[in-house]
């Protein structure tokens, strides 16, 4: 055996879960079949589908999870109003075909669609020449975000990574960006739980406050009905995870975690183990699910 095969079989050894992970309906470059193919191939044993302001893809993945040995879980990111920073929130266990979730992001979409005319626009005034079909193209899906831009000008020679777009063009403040509709945190909490879903804060250490004032924000945000805190992320240095996880355990929040997964364009950022060294506890999902069951239930 290979010292490849001996650290295979022991990574297929650990129980591993990953509960972010985004798919071509959004801004990942792998379709829910891709995904839950690389996901079997891993080892993970669950995987949360939780693509920006859409549920596109969960149709196709609960499909294809009847024969399947991974477990999937039904998610939704959404993007809340924030000052400082950015601000998502994780919706796990929903019932995507809800109505007032459709309704909601269908609103949040059209506000995007929008907002893409707008950065197109900015971008040729700046005199980077770009067509929509181009930016269409580099998305090869239907819901077309900043990222797909930056991939668009980088074959069209205009800059040379994604990273380079954001810093110079598409990243807040800069010159090409333009600021969509979101709804606040509390809203989209009310509307995971509308759809019969669980809201968690995610990723919180891109909330960019003094720690008094994020942990204060956390616990108003316990107070309207967040249900979790995402602790365990790809990056997370360990100092957040122990801070996040203290948070949670003050606050009576579940611990949720996830890689943040989207593929070719974070080519060093693996499925299930982040970069290298992400491992979200699998009795994570148990707690979880026991969670979204009473809250459905009333419990």
């Amino acid at each position: 055996m290979t010292v490849e095969d001996r650290s295979y079989t022991k990574f297929c050894e650990i129980v591993v879960i990953d509960l972010h992970v985004h798919s071509v309906y959004s801004d990942g470059s792998y379709t829910p079949a891709e995904l839950l193919s690389m996901a079997e191939d891993r080892g993970i044993t669950a995987l949360a589908l939780t693509d920006h302001d859409t549920v596109g893809g969960v149709p196709e993945l609960l499909e294809l999870a009847e024969k399947s040995v991974v477990e999937v879980v039904p998610g939704i990111e959404l993007s809340a109003e924030c000052r400082r920073g950015t601000m998502h929130i994780l919706g796990y266990f929903i019932d995507h075909t809800c109505d007032i979730l459709l309704d909601k992001i269908e609103k949040v979409r059209t506000g995007r669609a929008e907002r893409n005319l707008e950065i197109l626009k900015r971008l040729n005034k700046l005199g980077f020449v770009l067509m929509w079909s181009d930016v269409v193209e580099s998305a090869g899906c239907d819901v077309v975000g900043r990222p797909h831009f930056a991939d668009a000008l980088m074959k069209r020679g205009h800059i040379k990574s994604r990273k380079e777009a954001f810093d110079i063009l598409l990243g807040k403040g800069k010159a090409a960006y333009v600021e969509r509709y979101r709804y606040t945190a509390v809203e989209c909490i009310e509307l995971i739980h509308a759809a019969g879903g669980m809201a968690v804060l995610a990723h919180p250490a891109t909330i960019q406050m003094p720690d008094d004032q994020l942990k204060g924000l956390i616990r108003g945000l316990k107070q309207c009905g967040l249900g979790g805190l995402e602790v365990y992320y790809a990056e997370h240095k360990p100092e957040n995870i122990r801070k996040f996880k203290r948070w949670a355990d003050e606050l009576e929040l579940l611990c949720t975690g996830g890689t943040d997964f989207h593929g070719a364009c974070t080519p060093d950022l693996k499925l299930g183990s982040g970069f290298g060294n992400l491992h979200v506890p699998d009795e994570i999902l148990v707690r979880l699910k026991e969670a979204a069951h009473r809250s459905v239930s009333g419990g």
